[in-house]
């Protein structure tokens, strides 16, 4: 039995969020002693596993600020996440192996005395950021200095797809990419399995005629997330099926919003008007942090999921989407060219082609069954909560006797 803990940002709904707790899942179900820190933790905004006593979740330095005048939230993010280190390093009760991910300043002071620490790359950090002003550049030098040399400290890194690794690679000149672990994320199976399901009618608020289709969308509102695809092919529909099948089919926007980040309010707010501009705001039901049992519930009742994003590190919803036999159409780049067989579990697409496959989909309703099935399978296969658990585990029982023996 190691005693890990997991040090993470903020323990909100997304998906590197779904990645940590999944991860302390598995290593639990190994017998491993599990917590987390983190510098945020709100329980009406977050995974059930982290509020009800799944985990024990400490919150540290939240009153640290985290922006100095709407600018700064990377320093701000350092800053709380090296505070957070400190107090794991003085605990009395300190860690074997602390795993942490997103920001990686904190693992200098975590070696300092914790025997092992690993870290998840989702993505790195500098390649998410615009350059808008010589000024910006200017304040990411020595931080994407420091986030490359920091990172190379970590005795353990993770990469979540072999997309990731080739970015990393590019990015981190100075580090060794042969060293890092692809570990594709996978998703808490388990919980999936038990939930009552509730009905879209109970969900909307709505009733539907028969043989209704719902497309879903499941993503933060984030513009990098390209949610506006998903109602522009909306739109398009209106031009390319028969107006009876039309009337039957719904989109609905499911995702991570949180009041205090205003590009979530800003987008959330932009995307109603689109959807208004599209003229199919009574077709579009925007869902903003839906219930674990909300998401699940939706997942399962829906008939195609459309994902957005364009160069997602990985994407977890589509194996979600997958494990819940429902087909995928995804954009053709990223992380998702590694879960979606084109024609086999769903389609790889450009933006401008989603309402075209969109279409086959929604007239062929044995398609759909058909492209599910063989999802399914390819979840179990090579996406399954038991080969990530037992890789995992695997992984880091290496590393910590490696550590030990020397």
């Amino acid at each position: 039995m190691v005693r890990v803990t997991f040090l993470h940002p903020d323990l909100g709904i997304g998906g590197a969020e779904r990645l940590v707790v999944d991860a302390a899942l598995a290593l639990k179900q190994n017998g491993h002693k599990v917590d987390f820190i983190t510098n945020h933790h709100d329980p009406s905004h977050c995974f059930t596993e982290t509020k009800d006593g799944t985990f024990n979740v400490t919150v540290v330095g939240d009153w640290l600020p985290r922006n100095i005048c709407g600018k700064f939230f990377a320093l701000c993010a350092y800053l709380r996440m090296i505070y957070a280190a400190l107090y794991i390093i003085f605990k009395s009760d300190r860690p074997n192996v602390v795993f942490c991910d997103l920001v990686s300043a904190c693992i200098p002071v975590l070696k300092l005395r914790i025997p092992v620490v690993v870290f998840y790359c989702h993505h790195p950090d500098q390649v998410l950021t615009t350059y808008e002003t010589k000024l910006k550049k200017l304040y990411r030098v020595p931080l994407n200095f420091l986030e490359e040399i920091t990172t190379g400290l970590a005795d353990k890194i993770y990469v979540n797809s072999l997309y990731t690794k080739s970015v990393y690679k590019d990015t981190f000149k100075k580090l060794n990419a042969d060293n890092t672990e692809v570990l594709y994320p996978s998703i808490n199976t388990s919980f999936f399995d038990q939930v009552h399901v509730l009905s879209m009618e109970r969900i909307l608020d709505k009733k539907f005629l028969p043989n209704t289709c719902f497309l879903l969308s499941i993503n933060r509102y984030e513009r990098k997330k390209e949610l506006s695809t998903a109602i522009k092919a909306l739109g398009d529909l209106k031009n390319l099926l028969p107006k009876e099948e039309y009337q039957k089919v719904y989109l609905v926007m499911a995702g991570g919003y949180d009041k205090r980040v205003e590009e979530n309010v800003e987008y959330y707010l932009e995307l109603i008007a689109l959807a208004e501009e599209e003229r199919v705001g009574d077709k579009v039901f925007f869902l903003r942090s839906p219930t674990d049992i909300e998401k699940v519930s939706i997942l399962v009742n829906c008939d195609i999921l459309i994902y957005t994003p364009p160069n997602e590190h990985f994407g977890i919803v589509p194996l979600e989407a997958m494990y819940a036999s429902k087909p995928v159409v995804a954009c053709n780049s990223g992380g998702p060219t590694e879960s979606v067989i084109d024609n086999i579990t769903g389609y790889l697409v450009e933006k401008s082609k989603f309402a075209e496959k969109l279409v086959i989909l929604i007239k062929n309703k044995t398609q759909r069954q058909q492209f599910g099935a063989a999802g399914k399978q390819v979840y179990l296969q090579k996406f399954s909560f038991q080969a990530f658990a037992n890789n995992l585990n695997t992984s880091i029982l290496d590393v910590y006797e490696n550590k030990k023996s020397q």
